[in-house]
């Protein structure tokens, strides 16, 4: 067991010199934007708000892995659960943040002309603040009751040699299953009904343009590809996130560390995808690290 808790520090202080900088970055960079410009688009607002999740996250996240490598009991106290249930809080917003981000890049592609996809780019475009704040209020009640419904148990490891028990917790069903609904499975299935809807669309213009088809212009196909690729890639970090949610039906105590170890790197992988995805922040970020460097070389 000793390797499985030196990996989770590993993970833990990887997680926090990896993506405190970085999200950093993404946040100083929209707020450099709004200094400049004074308002930011749709897609930089969702930017700004996943670099703080980020930052509040990654600091959670580990500092949960460092009570339960030096303190295990402390971790599993009734009175830490309240701290516990900000984890759950920031990881669905994450989540609904990469809904509305998915929900922005299809009605701007795709164009379609339904009456749902209408009404979704028009609230998006006009109220995505209003929609954010009403997501936070959303995760948090839904997150909240975790609480009270948590509870720690001990079960024996086959693999701990000495026989001794191992602490984890166990989740009321009435509570898991609308939870489990509303934080992963819907904004999930929403997300990827975005991510289909777009390349479909997309191929289907690629093909009118080549095809000559009267009354079709070429896409820019660079923009899309790069949108199409941020959201498959930010549904990927969702399955990382699938695993603790599945613990309570999980028996192998190693597996359950590996997934926990990953999320610690979700942070900062998301941060990467940010700056993949948009151009004005690594143009701000390479400006300022360039005249920074060249000040130092100066002086």
């Amino acid at each position: 067991m000793m390797y499985l808790d030196l990996s989770s520090l590993v993970f833990s202080v990887l997680g926090l010199g990896l993506a405190i900088p970085s999200n950093t970055c993404i946040v100083m960079g929209n707020l450099d934007i709004i200094r400049k410009k004074g308002k930011l688009s749709p897609t930089d607002v969702i930017f700004l708000v996943k670099g703080i999740v980020n930052i509040l996250l990654q600091c959670v996240l580990s500092l949960q892995e460092m009570i339960y490598v030096f303190f295990t009991a402390l971790f599993y106290v009734e009175e830490v659960r309240g701290f516990n249930t900000s984890s759950y809080l920031l990881i669905y917003y994450s989540f609904w943040l990469t809904f509305w981000l998915s929900a922005h890049y299809c009605t701007s592609i795709t164009n379609l002309s339904y009456g749902f996809f209408i009404w979704l780019k028009r609230i998006v475009s006009n109220f995505l603040s209003q929609l954010l704040f009403l997501t936070t209020l959303g995760t948090f009640i839904l997150s909240v009751p975790c609480f009270w419904v948590v509870h720690s148990e001990n079960i024996q490891s086959s693999e701990n040699s000495t026989g001794a028990s191992l602490p984890r917790f166990r989740f009321s069903l009435s509570y898991f299953v609308p939870v489990t609904f509303l934080g992963c499975i819907l904004h999930s299935c929403l997300s990827l009904l975005c991510l289909v809807l777009s390349f479909s669309f997309l191929l289907r213009h690629v093909w009118r343009v080549k095809n000559k088809d009267s009354g079709s212009t070429r896409p820019n196909l660079q923009v899309h590809v790069t949108a199409l690729r941020t959201i498959f890639f930010l549904l990927l970090i969702f399955i990382f996130f699938c695993m603790p949610h599945v613990r309570p039906f999980l028996q192998n105590y190693s597996f359950i560390i590996v997934f926990w170890d990953l999320q610690l790197l979700s942070p900062s992988v998301e941060a990467a995808i940010i700056f993949q995805a948009s151009n004005k922040l690594r143009r701000i970020i390479l400006r300022r690290f360039w005249t920074r460097r060249w000040r130092n070389v100066e002086t």
